[in-house]
């Protein structure tokens, strides 16, 4: 057993997750060796912890788009990496789903980051993924964490999440899509050749 599926079931195993485990759930995410590019959110979806195919939503349908690439390439390509801050759909809350559980991240992010020594780029979708991995060098608000995107690169490239639920923002920010999904989309391109 090579050493991200000893990861995965360690994740099932632990106690932390027995409620999942139980009910047949396995956690949701997807290591390689051969990654380039890691998509760090907040945790699958109902409709893609359901279906257990990761981004197997509208908000993945944007995702691709914003990252200028398709199904196959998203994929199949073996260089694209996803690992959210909980493995897990958390439930539904008053405005979206519920957050990320404390500790999760913590525990499981670094050893699976060390499955993945050709990582070029983290892309870091929605404020939970951008807390954590910039805590206070990020910005005041999100908007300004991502209108400045370029001071946390090469290695983070920090956006808002790109669920439905988010349109009214990407109207009222069209700088978005002018200034910084180019940028994104070049990145991308360059972190896939690698």
């Amino acid at each position: 057993m090579n050493r991200e599926d000893q990861i995965f079931e360690q994740i099932k195993q632990d106690p932390q997750n027995t409620a999942f485990t139980s009910a047949g759930i396995e956690p949701l995410y997807h290591v390689t060796p051969e990654a380039t590019i890691m998509i760090i959110s907040q945790a699958p979806s109902r409709k893609a912890q359901e279906s257990m195919v990761f981004w197997n939503d509208p908000s993945g349908n944007r995702l691709r788009d914003w990252m200028g690439i398709d199904k196959d390439t998203f994929y199949n390509s073996g260089k694209i990496a996803v690992m959210p801050i909980d493995f897990y759909y958390s439930g539904k809350g008053l405005h979206g789903d519920l957050p990320p559980r404390k500790g999760f991240a913590e525990k499981w992010h670094a050893p699976l980051l060390a499955t993945m020594p050709k990582l070029q780029l983290k892309l870091l979708i929605g404020q939970y993924a951008i807390n954590y991995y910039l805590g206070k060098n990020r910005e005041r608000t999100l908007t300004e964490t991502v209108r400045h995107y370029e001071n946390y690169l090469p290695e983070f490239f920090p956006l808002v999440h790109p669920s439905p639920l988010n349109y009214g923002w990407l109207k009222k920010n069209d700088w978005f899509a002018a200034d910084v999904l180019p940028v994104l989309q070049t990145k991308v391109q360059q972190a896939l050749k690698s």
